[in-house]
């Protein structure tokens, strides 16, 4: 990291937990479904990767794409007429990257039952210029115990996203030199 961009990155003010945090609700229509007669993961995995672009635009304050997803977790299948809701927040920054949590809940829409968790994912977004070159980005700001737990394995899902990368580059460059 140069030091003209760690310093940019520290600079900038932090920024609470909540400033980004959103909600995202669909309803699931026919057209969401998938062979066996559920909601398609595919179309939860966009609803997914939709809510937490949302947030990380907001926190970085500006464009920021998607890098990485990781983790997406099917807890129940989706149905058509449900009501999903995708909750995302960021829950951890680097000097151009951030950590986004979704937790996606779903509910029947003619119902007054409480919404259950049906998914989960980690999804990870870089923020970029206008030229789509990396740009620093806020830290974030625990402001909860919670926030801060999930500030904490965060940190340990990134130190693991490092080491799995770097083993299979490795391992790549071990096979190509024999």
């Amino acid at each position: 990291m140069t030091h003209q961009a760690h310093t940019a990155h520290d600079e900038l003010p932090g920024k609470p937990t909540a400033a980004s945090r959103t909600t995202l609700s669909h309803i699931m229509t026919a057209s969401d479904t998938n062979l066996l007669g559920t909601v398609h993961g595919g179309v939860i995995m966009k609803l997914a990767d939709d809510a937490a672009g949302a947030v990380a635009g907001r926190h970085s304050e500006g464009p920021a794409v998607t890098a990485s997803m990781d983790e997406m977790v099917f807890l129940e299948p989706v149905r058509v007429g449900d009501l999903v809701h995708v909750k995302a927040q960021v829950n951890w920054t680097g000097r151009t990257s951030m950590e986004v949590g979704v937790r996606v809940l779903a509910e029947r829409w003619n119902e007054s039952t409480p919404a259950t968790q049906v998914g989960s994912a980690y999804l990870v977004f870089a923020a970029i210029d206008e030229n789509g070159k990396p740009r620093t980005v806020p830290p974030v700001i625990p402001e909860t115990e919670a926030d801060r737990r999930r500030y904490q394995e965060a940190q340990i899902r990134r130190t693991h996203r490092l080491a799995r990368r770097r083993a299979i580059k490795e391992l790549r460059a071990s096979r190509s030199a024999s």
